[in-house]
């Protein structure tokens, strides 16, 4: 008998759902600091209080980025 590795498609992890959640947090963070930038540049108006609240999610995606790192990089017993 030799040990093989499992299939690549194989079940997923729950932590590995915790890191496209971080990244997809910070990326829709990031997407709207950048909005906030282009808003004035492009139209007249100042940008709307939902893209500041929206671009609190970018360190909200940071941290729990650092939570999976910190998590996943545990050694197990």
């Amino acid at each position: 008998m030799t040990n093989t590795p499992p299939p690549a498609g194989g079940p997923r992890r729950p932590s590995d759902r915790l890191l496209h959640l971080a990244v997809a947090l910070f990326g829709i963070g990031i997407l709207a600091v950048v909005a906030i930038f282009v808003t004035p540049i492009v139209s007249d108006s100042s940008p709307g209080l939902w893209l500041y609240c929206l671009a609190m999610l970018a360190p909200v995606g940071f941290l729990l980025g650092l939570v999976f790192a910190l998590w996943s990089g545990r050694r197990a017993r």
